[in-house]
């Protein structure tokens, strides 16, 4: 496999992995799909649709959003919104965040300095 494809695969697993937090994130304020992709994005956060439409039925079924449909306008629109109990996964990521970002941008000076 060529470096630069290594590369690639080591980044697309490392924004997989953030891809949960930051979409409970957003969802603090309710979004319908395109609009939370549209935010996402505003935010430099890569993202596809083939990719966040799963995402987000996946985080309804485990409890993480709740959804209600607004079908007041001419297009009816799901709307997704971070739950409870998704509030408190969110707060428990956001710490398991902070700290590995701390831990990680000490070794990344320890390897500064030692280079």
């Amino acid at each position: 496999m060529p470096v630069n494809e290594q590369i690639q695969n080591f980044i697309t697993e490392l924004r997989r992995g953030s891809l949960t937090l930051a979409v409970l994130g957003c969802l603090k304020q309710s979004h319908y799909g395109y609009a939370l992709l549209e935010t996402m994005q505003e935010k430099q956060i890569d993202i596809e649709a083939n990719t966040l439409y799963p995402l987000l039925r996946r985080l309804e079924s485990q409890g993480l959003l709740v959804s209600d449909w607004n079908t007041s306008e001419s297009r009816p629109r799901k709307y997704y919104t971070i739950s409870e109990k998704g509030e408190m996964v969110y707060k428990e990521l956001i710490a398991e965040w902070k700290k590995l970002q701390s831990n990680i941008e000490s070794i990344c000076r320890e390897d500064d300095h030692n280079g």
